[in-house]
């Protein structure tokens, strides 16, 4: 029987090292997403003073759409996108969502080169991804690095937190915030957002629900959402409980706010969270992408398990304030 060999071009020759092939990925997904990253600078008064900042921001769509960090245009009244090519834009704001950390620009003019979006949930620890940004205003600095670990929570300048965001040990630094984290085939699965320390950066992920908080960003400039009151994340059920459930992780409720429609519906630390309206929760990310805003004020029951009794409880979200 004849044998069928496949050849890639992606696979390392016989004479190429693994930091040839290391370098090559690299190589090509800064080829290309640098038309696709934008250096902004920005401009906002305060307290009589014109204060200049910057960071960097993602084409999402030709027609001027740009993705960022809604950190890097809080109170901004004006701005400027600079690309590889040499064009300058000006850029206006459509819309700012503080608790995922993300904001939407438009920029003057059409024909730009839009990033493709990929899908955080694929990523693995140890994954490798590269960073394109503006650090210290210099325009289209590349990093590389690993994914470090998934599903931290970043807290902001506001008191909230993002939930869910990636680690990477890339360089990051003051400038990169808005800029593109993608995996080695050059897809956008995230979007950086903060420096921790030397060697821990963290990137908001492009998943479902940062897609969801794109469009309406997009379409409404800002982002409606149900509120519970609840911090936590997502814990293995014990293989018992996970084989009559048939789902093998739940939302542990870590801490509950006073005052908040969680803490009237009595749900407690160590509650886990099932589902919600017979949706399964497996962690921060699914009960965020139910917390819509046709749930505002509406009654929704919660599946937990408290102390390895599976109840019932009726909740009714509050608008999540701006």
């Amino acid at each position: 029987m004849a044998r069928l060999t496949l050849i890639s071009n992606d696979l390392p020759g016989p004479d190429e090292s693994p930091l040839d092939a290391y370098s090559r990925v690299v190589t090509q997904v800064a080829e290309r997403l640098a038309p696709s990253v934008a250096n902004l600078r920005v401009s906002r008064r305060l307290r009589g003073r014109r204060l200049d900042g910057g960071g960097s921001g993602v084409v999402v769509t030709p027609d001027g759409f740009l993705l960022t960090s809604a950190h890097v245009v809080e109170g901004c009244d004006s701005g400027v996108a600079s690309f590889v090519d040499g064009r300058e834009l000006p850029v206006d704001v459509v819309g700012a969502d503080a608790p995922s950390d993300l904001a939407i620009l438009r920029a003057g003019e059409d024909g730009l080169a839009p990033a493709e979006l990929g899908d955080a949930g694929r990523l693995r620890v140890g994954q490798l991804v590269v960073a394109i940004g503006n650090p210290h205003g210099f325009a289209g600095s590349v990093t590389a690095g690993v994914v470090s670990a998934l599903g931290r929570s970043l807290p902001t300048r506001g008191g909230r937190v993002v939930d869910n965001v990636i680690q990477t040990d890339a360089a990051l630094n003051p400038g990169n915030s808005g800029g593109a984290l993608a995996d080695g085939s050059g897809r956008v699965v995230g979007i950086n957002t903060a420096v921790a320390g030397v060697g821990l950066g963290l990137a908001v992920p492009i998943n479902a629900s940062t897609r969801a908080i794109v469009a309406a960003l997009m379409s409404e400039g800002r982002v409606r959402r149900a509120y519970l009151g609840i911090a936590g994340g997502a814990r293995p059920l014990p293989p018992r409980l996970a084989a009559v459930l048939g789902h093998r992780r739940a939302l542990e409720v870590v801490e509950v706010v006073d005052g908040s429609p969680a803490a009237r519906a009595g749900l407690r630390p160590e509650d886990l969270i099932l589902a919600v309206d017979g949706e399964i929760v497996e962690g921060v990310d699914d009960l965020q992408r139910l917390m819509t805003a046709d749930r505002i004020g509406e009654t929704v029951t919660a599946t937990v398990v408290r102390r390895g009794r599976e109840l019932e409880v009726s909740l009714v979200p509050e608008e999540l304030a701006a």
